[in-house]
């Protein structure tokens, strides 16, 4: 009785271990999440619209398995278990009656195999009125047979912008060539602008270039451009200059406005520093003058031309280029021979040129006379160069001649009426 027991029971065991090589078993279930997801812009602006794509994975390898035993030899059937994704939608943040929200959602996205990946994107859209802050939208995905997914985002909105600094912005310019002028946009923003471009405009005045492309503006730098104001007419009037920039597929727009009045002023111009007040016909005299560029830039091509009826000798005198704040000294002398006596007219015009254009300095003059006699010239205080006469005798101090003489003719005169008043004195006794 009891070898039977034993074997039936051994028997069971056995047969209990032969089923149970053929009986599935389930190592895992499936588990959805977000792999990561990715915003852009990464920073928004009230008003705009980004791109959030989501990456959602079936993260666990779930799996079923069976084994099998036959001639000794084990064999391992393993079966991936994916999942069925009903829908995908994102809740809103909210404050203060304005939303962050998604546009769409996504229904029977259908099924995502073990271990599978797959892209899902969304339209992101900010009120305008929405302040800067902090948000947290929740992604929501329903999972059949499997656990359901909340996953809050991260969205940073920021009311900073791209502004326009007046870097280099006169309120007064001559209407004598160009004036540069310089502004620099700055990107107040923690994250990179794009297509950044500014564009001048004004009354009575011409720009080059017509507008200006940065491209894209790193976060929190800044990039200085120049425009060359070339005025039309004198006046006062207005000048702006605009920015336009992307904040991702989002066009913003700032801008600068600022007085400017176009004056008739020389920032180039001959200054006369030595000049004759009369010259001797058959001599000869020199003007000296000094040449400044007040501009903030550097002209080129820089000449003097004398204009008179006289012989002036250089007919032309070529300075070249001048920096800014430059001065520089020339000297002409003038012969009277080919004029007649009295009063004569000289005038210095400055040509040059700013980049590609072309300008010349009104006319200075200054009159002068052609006397038979010595000549007389006038010095300023910037000179120390004196004219002379063709016979050498300094002009200035005729006049000192014309003095000595006169004292002279008094004191003659003076001794005659002592020499009379003794002779009478003398007849009288």
């Amino acid at each position: 009785m009891k070898k039977i027991m034993t074997t039936a029971i051994l028997s069971t065991l056995i047969l209990s271990a032969c089923v149970s090589l053929y009986i599935p078993t389930v190592q895992a279930s499936p588990a959805v999440m977000i792999a990561q997801y990715q915003l852009s812009p990464d920073i928004l602006m009230p008003g705009d619209t980004a791109v959030l794509t989501l990456e959602v994975k079936n993260a666990e390898i779930a799996s079923q398995s069976t084994t099998s035993i036959m001639n000794g030899d084990s064999t391992i059937t393993t079966r991936t278990i994916g999942v069925e994704i009903n829908d995908i939608w994102i809740s809103p943040a909210q404050s203060g009656g304005n939303q962050i929200r998604a546009a769409t959602h996504y229904e029977d996205i259908g099924y995502l195999a073990s271990g599978a990946t797959i892209e899902v994107n969304f339209k992101l859209l900010v009120d305008k009125n929405m302040s800067e802050g902090l948000y947290f939208p929740v992604v929501n995905i329903d999972v059949s047979g499997g656990t359901d997914v909340t996953y809050p985002l991260l969205v940073k909105v920021s009311n900073a912008s791209v502004d326009l600094l007046p870097t280099s912005v006169p309120s007064k310019i001559s209407n004598g060539g160009t004036t540069e002028l310089t502004v620099t946009a700055v990107n107040k923003r923690e994250n990179v602008v794009k297509n950044v471009v500014i564009t001048p405009q004004g009354d009575g005045v011409e720009f080059v270039p017509e507008s200006y492309f940065i491209g894209s503006l790193a976060a929190e730098t800044s990039q200085p451009v120049i425009f060359s104001a070339k005025p039309i007419a004198a006046g006062a009037g207005n000048i702006s200059f605009s920015v336009n920039y992307k904040n991702g597929d989002n066009l913003h727009t700032n801008a600068l406005a600022a007085p400017l009045s176009i004056i008739n002023a020389l920032d180039v111009a001959p200054i006369i520093t030595n000049f004759p007040r009369s010259i001797s016909k058959s001599g000869s005299a020199q003007i000296s003058i000094e040449v400044y560029n007040a501009k903030t830039e550097k002209i080129t091509g820089v000449l003097v031309t004398p204009i008179c009826n006289a012989t002036v000798i250089p007919s032309q005198y070529f300075i070249g280029s001048m920096d800014p704040d430059d001065v520089f000294s020339a000297s002409f002398d003038i012969y009277p021979d080919t004029v007649g006596y009295g009063t004569q007219i000289i005038g210095f015009k400055v040509s040059f040129k700013q980049g590609n254009d072309y300008y010349e300095t009104p006319l200075v003059s200054k009159t002068f006379t052609v006397v038979s006699g010595p000549g007389s010239s006038y010095q300023s205080a910037s000179s120390s160069s004196s004219s002379s006469g063709s016979n050498g005798v300094p002009q200035t101090p005729s006049l000192t001649v014309c003095v000595t003489s006169l004292i002279l003719i008094i004191v003659v005169i003076a001794v005659l009426i002592v020499l009379f008043m003794r002779w009478r004195k003398r007849r009288k006794a």
